[in-house]
């Protein structure tokens, strides 16, 4: 539904965007990470036929940016970090002239605008001017205009920046649900990691315009922080973790981390490794209170690979 092969922008001496290659199946979403200026914005107006690239293609469901421009933006909806809201409209009349700009038939306006106000939770602002909206209702009223023709694909920058929890929930729930139904592929800018992680199949993170890392959340854990760390708690006061217990424990893994009544280790193979090492301390009788996996974020993945990018960007 996305594709974009050595897709690249450069205004003057910058290269914004380099050399970028992705590929997304109907229904997949994306979590496009990075800094400020790291080519996110860029990469989106791109894939919505806004800009040109400079060299490099992208197609969106099927159709060329630049040769179909007409068409991919007839498939698009494009949510921007600023909503750009025609502040003395009401509500019901901004959504009614978007619609109308997305030719949809006039005895399908009033019905879509009203189910999306009912899932949004906002019918009864429609009536009122969007300047005496809260920055959270602007982001719903513009996440609204964004789905009014159903478009098959959805460019989404920061999506739920200045909401409240409920209405950031309101909207996750909605991407997921989209998503399980495969109705829209997907693309999400954004710095908030938890949500990012919530949201998407795969995430790509960008620095200086090129994609350094993509995968699953739990690949890149996998492949950039190492193996998951165990944490072994027994009960309080029971044994010195310190003593002969320790040094059984070290038999079967490595040891990261000792506490009161804890020991964090790691192993690269848990499903084998932690049912052998808890028979041995159940037959040391040790007192093993919970055995559990510590998660791992995927901040710590995405400040690894910018630090490191910044110190690659520094030596040149």
């Amino acid at each position: 539904m996305i594709e974009t092969v050595g897709l690249s922008k450069v205004f003057g001496d910058l290269r914004a965007v380099d050399d970028l290659s992705l590929a997304l199946a109907p229904g997949q979403v994306l979590a496009l990470l990075g800094p400020n200026g790291a080519g996110k914005t860029t990469t989106v107006r791109m894939l919505a036929s806004i800009l040109k690239p400079t060299s490099g293609y992208a197609r969106v469901a099927g159709y060329d940016t630049v040769r179909d421009a007409g068409e991919v933006r007839r498939r698009v909806g494009v949510l921007t970090e600023a909503p750009g809201l025609y502040s003395r409209m009401s509500g019901w009349e901004y959504l009614e002239y978007f619609a109308a700009l997305y030719r949809l038939p006039r005895t399908e306006r009033k019905p879509r605008i009203s189910r999306l106000a009912e899932q949004f939770r906002i019918v009864d602002a429609l009536p009122r001017r969007l300047g005496e909206y809260s920055k959270g209702m602007r982001q719903k009223i513009a996440l609204m205009r964004t789905l009014l023709h159903d478009p098959p694909v959805l460019l989404l920058d920061e999506p739920t920046s200045a909401m409240d929890p409920e209405s950031a929930r309101l909207v996750r729930d909605a991407i997921l649900q989209m998503s399980a139904q495969a109705r829209h592929t997907t693309i999400v800018c954004t710095h908030n990691l938890p949500e990012a992680e919530e949201l998407s199949d795969r995430i790509a993170i960008i620095s200086h315009g090129r994609i350094v890392v993509q995968g699953t959340a739990a690949e890149l854990k996998s492949r950039l922080l190492g193996p998951p760390v165990m944490e072994l708690r027994v009960r309080a006061g029971s044994v010195d973790l310190r003593d002969g217990v320790l040094s059984l424990v070290k038999q079967f893994v490595t040891v990261e981390g000792v506490g009161d009544g804890w020991v964090h280790y790691r192993t690269s193979d848990p499903a084998v490794v932690n049912p052998i090492l808890l028979g041995a301390l159940a037959e040391a009788r040790v007192p093993v209170v919970t055995l559990s996996e510590l998660p791992q974020s995927l901040e710590s993945v995405y400040l690894q690979v910018i630090e490191e990018e910044g110190i690659r960007g520094s030596t040149g």
